[in-house]
């Protein structure tokens, strides 16, 4: 069996377990979210655990069983604690704002960089450099912090750009002077 597939998933109070057919439905304090079991794996809800069984054993099944235990774990946490992910901008003059449902990024463009935030995901700006993404789906939080972080990655030589905080960025040396 998967190691990590075999593991059930205890449901804490406050969270509804939902399992009709291949759609599985998680809601809790902060949301609800879906997801379509692959057809090689079973979902089952007792004593309040769920539980992720496979119905073979090549390899593939064994992949989907471990996979499909981890996102099932993953919306748990994300319905009842949610996710996040942390932005900074280091760069003279670079700064973000929010102004309704876009995020204004200005970062040394002739123009200002505007992303639409998606429904269900929320940023926040604090002192113009730093960018908080959270939500509940764990997948839509890293994916919007990557496609922001794309805008202007960090580069070696000054290091300026949007980085994740925590981020090291393996700084190079310059052309040097003859």
């Amino acid at each position: 069996m998967s190691r990590i597939g075999k593991i059930p998933i205890l449901i804490p109070p406050g969270v509804k377990v939902d399992v009709s057919d291949r759609r599985v439905t998680i809601q809790g304090p902060k949301g609800t979210l879906s997801w379509e079991v692959p057809e090689c794996t079973r979902v089952t809800v007792s004593d309040g655990k769920i539980i992720v069984t496979r119905t073979g054993d090549d390899r593939r099944e064994k992949a989907m069983h471990g996979l499909t235990r981890a996102l099932l774990n993953n919306m748990v946490i994300g319905v009842t604690q949610g996710y996040s992910k942390r932005l900074e901008i280091h760069g003279v003059g670079f700064k973000a704002s929010v102004q309704g449902n876009t995020l204004v990024l200005n970062l040394g463009y002739s123009h200002p960089v505007v992303y639409t935030i998606p429904p269900d995901i929320k940023i926040t700006v604090e002192e113009n450099t730093k960018i908080l993404v959270e939500g509940i789906d764990k997948q839509k939080v890293g994916q919007v912090a990557a496609e922001i972080r794309a805008f202007y990655p960090p580069e070696p030589y000054k290091g300026k750009g949007i980085r994740y905080v925590g981020e090291q960025i393996r700084r190079k040396e310059g052309k040097t002077a003859q």
